[in-house]
């Protein structure tokens, strides 16, 4: 079950982020996403090897 393709409400619920900010992420941060027709699916594994990364973080430096 662990195994299965996330949608992008079910993403934003996992990492605690509105939609908006998902198809952000997808566009501006490639975030790990796969096009199936209109709909993104994403794989739970592979946003958290994106997130540990640190592609998520706000590129902007704190003065």
């Amino acid at each position: 079950m662990e195994d299965r393709w996330l949608s992008v409400d079910e993403i934003g619920d996992y990492l605690g982020v509105k939609r908006d900010t998902v198809y952000k992420w997808i566009s501006e941060k490639d975030m790990p996403a796969h096009r199936m027709g209109r709909l993104w699916k994403f794989k739970k594994d592979e946003v958290d090897e994106w997130v540990k990364a640190g592609a998520a973080a706000d590129n902007k430096q704190v003065k």
